[in-house]
């Protein structure tokens, strides 16, 4: 029987990223040149969308690639060729990628449902439908609600979010300082706009959500990546490292990925380093309504009596990743200069009707009574898939159960390749991560990333994970 190509052949996603690089390094792809869409590459190779989605993500964690949402992914800017500048272009179509030798599916990464083990996603099949759908019934029939809103949000809700996270997060806040913007990255364009912060240094968790590096680069910051340890990020290190950097992007009440908590000695030491070198903190809180031991835990902005913390949330994880709506809460003296960079960055964000739906889903208590609903859903979906994964940690797969949050990491064994693990998962259908992309391709502790929200059953937990693992091919090695 003919050998698989595949197994003959590095892994497709390290084919991939291997050829994008090279291309880059020499030229064959100028700066600003728009690159082909994980749909369309996946279609011309013949190869899972997963697949493609691997390597991509590397190449934009090491800044090779910049995505810019609607209008696609690009060679970066600062990415300087190999070659002397006047060497002559080669065509962008050299030596193709190797084809796996059997169909591989296409996992749907950008709609429709989703993914097994998804991260990132809530419950979609017992989100409020019916109530949503009066609310926006009662909405659509106001004129108001159809005009593009204010660059700065929609004021009721504004203020309702206020309420909400004065009541739930701690913080106290006037409606003038809560900012509506269309996604997380936009979050952080307008943070850095606003601040002037473009050519600073900022320390970003390692490791940490990747397009957190991504947009900051895109908007010509210096990336110092600061260590994550079993207490969260590594203070004492940034302050040792990088002394001069003016902005510090956490995710304190569940660190992504790795889950943990910072403790309040370690929050205490980074308000204090942000006051003392007039720098910001960015808490990116993008979970923090999930805990299943104890309360959740109070926002930092809530112990923030210097103004240093910008606070970061979303609804788009809470309710439904169509929505695209986060917001940004500053403080008082910030107001103007954020109103400002809302008109130069923003340009109105999400549409006027979907933000007065939700101002009233957050009024009338919808949106309490849901996150409370789906904890306790949580919860319960997160043990079910620990249960299935336990008889694997005799294999080295261990689940390490943080206190929130919507996924799970599982730690790898050191003679496996968590990489080539979730390319596998990938091409079987399984929107699995790798803990390695997140750290930019670097050395340390490797494991996979699987969302838990979107399991059903214990039956449906237990045969996914069969399913995976027998995709992983363990006996393959």
């Amino acid at each position: 029987m003919t050998q698989p190509m595949a197994r003959a052949a590095a892994p497709i996603h390290e084919q991939i990223y291997t050829r994008f690089r090279s291309m880059i390094e020499q030229g064959q792809l100028s700066p600003g040149q728009k690159v082909s869409s994980l749909r369309a590459l996946a279609t011309e190779l013949g190869v899972a969308r997963g697949t493609v989605q691997v390597a991509y993500d590397r190449l934009l964690g090491e800044g090779y690639l910049v995505a810019r949402g609607p209008a696609g992914t690009f060679v970066s800017e600062h990415t300087a060729p190999a070659r002397p500048a006047h060497a002559k272009k080669a065509p962008v179509a050299a030596r193709p990628f190797a084809r796996p030798s059997a169909p591989e599916t296409i996992v749907d990464m950008e709609g429709g449902n989703p993914a097994p083990l998804q991260m990132g996603l809530p419950a979609l099949d017992e989100f409020p439908r019916k109530v949503w759908a009066r609310l926006m019934t009662r909405q659509a029939r106001k004129v108001g609600s159809l005009n593009k809103p204010p660059p700065a949000g929609y004021m009721p809700l504004r203020e309702a979010l206020a309420a909400y996270l004065h009541r739930s997060r701690g913080i106290d806040a006037h409606a003038a300082q809560v900012f509506i913007v269309p996604a997380y990255t936009a979050s952080l364009a307008l943070i850095v706009d606003a601040l002037g912060l473009a050519r600073e240094s900022a320390w970003i968790e390692h490791p940490c959500y990747p397009p957190t590096a991504q947009t900051l680069k895109r908007m010509g910051l210096r990336i110092c990546n600061v260590p994550v340890d079993e207490h969260g990020i590594d203070v004492g290190f940034g302050r040792k490292r990088f002394k001069n950097a003016r902005l510090a992007v956490v995710t304190p009440s569940h660190q992504s990925p790795t889950g943990v908590a910072l403790p309040l000695q370690r929050r205490v030491e980074l308000l204090d380093w942000a006051d003392a070198h007039d720098a910001w903190i960015v808490e990116d809180d993008y979970d923090g309504e999930y805990r299943y031991r104890g309360h959740p835990l109070p926002a930092l902005k809530s112990m923030d009596a210097c103004g240093r913390v910008i606070y970061c949330g979303t609804l788009s994880k809470v309710l439904f990743p169509g929505l695209r709506l986060s917001y940004v809460v500053v403080a008082p003296n910030l107001v103007p200069q954020f109103e400002l960079a809302c008109r130069r960055t923003v340009h109105g964000g999400c549409p006027e009707l979907m933000q007065a739906v939700v101002a009233d889903f957050i009024a009338e208590g919808h949106f309490s009574r849901h996150i409370k609903r789906m904890r306790t859903l949580y919860a319960r979906r997160r043990a079910m898939l620990a249960e299935a994964l336990a008889p694997y940690a005799a294999d080295g797969f261990v689940v390490h159960l943080q206190d929130g949050g919507m996924h799970l990491l599982v730690d790898v064994r050191e003679d496996l390749d968590d990489v080539a693990l979730a390319s596998r998962a990938c091409d079987a259908g399984f929107a699995v991560r790798a803990l390695t992309t997140w750290r930019n391709g670097s050395h340390g502790r490797r494991g996979l990333l699987m969302g838990f929200t979107n399991i059903s059953s214990q039956a449906q937990a237990q045969r996914l994970v069969t399913e995976l693992f027998r995709a992983f091919d363990l006996r393959a090695r």
